[in-house]
């Protein structure tokens, strides 16, 4: 690891322009590219005092060995270049989009004299026109098929297309009027150039025309009583509205916009873009990033529009781009995207109507893609092996951790602390056995922060797993508390092989003397940090760094994750209850039980608020004077609604 002083430059030799800056390492590699506006300014905040940059930025300045800038024009041309540079050459600290899965397009080589219409995967070629993406490659066969009927352009490859060529017949295709058989002459170049463009044009959103073209010409046929010709058209008719209905009207007519949606987490994040054409979807994509680099989300956003129209054809940049939040630089952007496609550009954050609505379901596919992506690993029987062995072995345990508990607190500011417990056997989710716990602090008023919740959470827990078995005559999968205590579930007297605590030194340190205290020798027990997924073990002044890609680290997320998820979900819910206020909550000498008590009574605060005095000192406990109380309280509210009747 070099030291970033070694190669710092002198500030007065750094320009002030806008520019693109590298990070080579000893080997000549460059680890990192970077752009800025004040070059100068943007260098400096990588040499300030090593402890005060982010984790990462500490790894990448102590992985270089020198840096070297380009000074451009303007801050559009930096960023070109920066993403020019970073195709080329692949920094292991830049962010890395990469598909999360291989997307089909439907496609036609028009750089042929015969076009062919085909699924093409893979990098886009010169003189191809794309359709798509598409989710599955036997959604384009479907659609090929259904308009061949009506367009009946060439599907067969080159061999086949010069073998019949040869033999001087045609294919099958062709002898059912699906493909016009331009092998065997049956079309010249220029009809069959035509009809390609018709079939591009149905595809590009003009269909009116075609249904319309074909509507009138079967009832010309039906009108000259030539049946079989009119029963022909009305099914190229239906199959091009089947074509039509499966784009599903999304956004107004000749809108044409890119929505996009991000889904992340500390390492990763799963990205989703619907593309709408005519108003319709034509097709969908995603990715899946590397955090390598410590980013914002404004960050992410700018990167990912530079990585998906940095070499887009202008066709493929669309009038409008729909975010979940405007990407850093956004001018710059724009002003790329503008000169990608030659004509204006508008980024936005759609914040109502069917712009809204479309976002919500592209963050739910990112939601779900993201999810997907980590939970691939858990459904692997092999993956969840290697996890559970790499576990053992980085942390030097005796077995494989085949029951892990982690815990987590969430609160607001101090207040409806809750505490977490969640359940991994075997690498995968027990929720029978998800637990929280309500702190209550050494004088019911919650605990002064979040080590002592952990501490009580922890204490809680594992004084139950001293629980002795049950005596005879016990239910069946209970057993008996601690010192004639209420019965436990039998499985949470179970102790873990791995205790994991969502947080770093101080956390592990409170959860080690719980241990301790409570004479617990037989559970290992470790932190996992959120802001560099470090592990922390007990005792120790460094953390355990495990590789990113290991199925050991990636295990451990998810049980952190899930530990987070049901903290939060039970602290709302109590948080909620906590905030739900009645009516009768500011009436003095009315406490909790005698609002019980009214309530029974009269059914709801409405029925109370239109009671007399007499029919409220009915209800059980409330006597004359705060009956009276009641009523003048209400009272206000009862002269309004009548002056307003009277009005």
């Amino acid at each position: 690891m070099a030291d970033p002083s070694t190669y710092r430059p002198e500030p007065g030799t750094v320009p002030t322009e806008p520019g693109v800056y590298k990070f080579r390492d000893a080997y000549g590699r460059v680890v990192y590219v970077g752009k800025a506006n004040n070059l100068r300014a943007r260098l400096a905040n990588y040499f300030q005092p090593i402890a005060s940059l982010h984790p990462r930025t500490q790894q990448m300045v102590r992985t270089a060995a020198s840096v070297e800038w380009t000074v451009v024009g303007t801050e559009v041309e930096a960023l070109a270049l920066e993403y020019s540079w970073i195709k080329l050459f692949e920094p292991r600290f830049n962010l890395k989009y990469r598909d999360d899965k291989s997307y089909p397009y439907l496609a036609l080589t028009l750089q042929e004299d015969f076009p062919r219409a085909q699924v093409m995967r893979g990098k886009k070629l010169k003189g191809v026109k794309y359709y798509g993406p598409f989710g599955h490659a036997w959604a384009i066969r479907e659609t090929l098929d259904l308009m061949t009927r009506v367009f009946p352009v060439r599907t067969c490859s080159a061999t086949v297309f010069q073998r019949y060529q040869a033999q001087g017949r045609a294919c099958l295709l062709g002898y059912i009027d699906k493909c016009a058989a331009p092998c065997v002459g049956r079309v010249d170049a220029q009809t069959y150039r035509d009809i390609v463009n018709d079939f591009m044009a149905f595809l590009d959103g003009d269909t009116v025309r075609f249904l319309e073209g074909i509507e009138a010409a079967m009832h010309q046929a039906a009108a000259e009583e030539a049946f079989e010709r009119a029963a022909r058209l009305r099914d190229d008719a239906g199959a091009l509205r089947r074509v039509i209905e499966r784009n599903a009207v999304v956004l107004p007519d000749g809108t044409d916009a890119d929505v996009f949606a991000i889904a992340d987490d500390a390492l990763e994040a799963a990205i989703q873009m619907f593309m709408v054409r005519g108003g319709r979807v034509r097709g969908q994509r995603g990715w899946i990033v590397e955090k390598v680099e410590d980013v914002t989300p404004a960050e992410l956003a700018a990167s990912l529009l530079v990585s998906v129209y940095g070499e887009a054809e202008a066709a493929d940049v669309p009038r409008e781009v729909l975010m979940p939040l405007l990407p850093e630089g956004l001018p710059q952007v724009i002003q790329l995207l503008q000169d990608r496609r030659g004509a204006a550009v508008k980024i936005r954050v759609p914040r109502r109507g069917l712009g809204r609505a479309l976002a919500e379901t592209v963050q739910k596919n990112a939601d779900h893609a993201l999810a997907l992506h980590k939970m691939k690993r858990s459904s692997d029987l092999t993956a969840r092996s290697q996890a559970l062995a790499e576990l053992q072995e980085a942390l030097d345990l005796d077995d494989a951790p085949l029951r892990i508990e982690c815990y987590d607190i969430s609160h607001t500011g101090g207040t409806y602390q809750v505490g977490s417990m969640v359940v991994f056997e075997d690498g995968l989710p027990r929720k029978s056995e998800y637990r929280h716990f309500n702190i209550r602090g050494p004088n019911g008023a919650g605990a002064a922060d979040d080590t002592a919740a952990m501490a009580e959470v922890l204490t809680r827990r594992f004084r139950r797993a001293d629980a002795a078995p049950a005596a005879a005559g016990t239910v069946i999968g209970t057993v008996v508390g601690p010192e004639g205590g209420r019965p436990t579930r039998k499985h949470f007297a179970y102790p873990p092989n791995l205790l994991v605590v969502d947080g770093g030194a101080p956390q592990v340190g409170a959860a080690q003397r719980v241990l301790d205290e409570l004479g617990i020798a037989d559970v290992s027990l470790i932190g996992l940090a959120k802001r560099l997924e470090e592990v922390w073990l007990p005792g120790d002044a460094f953390p355990l760094i495990l590789a990113r890609g290991s199925e050991g680290l990636y295990l451990l997320q998810r049980v952190r994750d899930e530990a987070h998820r049901f903290a939060i979900s039970a602290h709302r819910k109590k948080r909620s209850k906590g905030m739900t206020r009645s009516a009768l909550d500011a009436i003095p000498g009315l406490g909790p039980a005698k609002q019980r008590a009214l309530l029974k009574h009269f059914g709801s605060v409405k029925r109370v608020r239109a009671a007399a005095v007499e029919d409220l000192t009915a209800a059980p406990g409330i006597g004359p004077a705060l009956a009276r109380r009641i009523a003048d309280h209400f009272e206000p509210e009862v002269l309004a609604v009548d002056e307003k009747l009277d009005k």
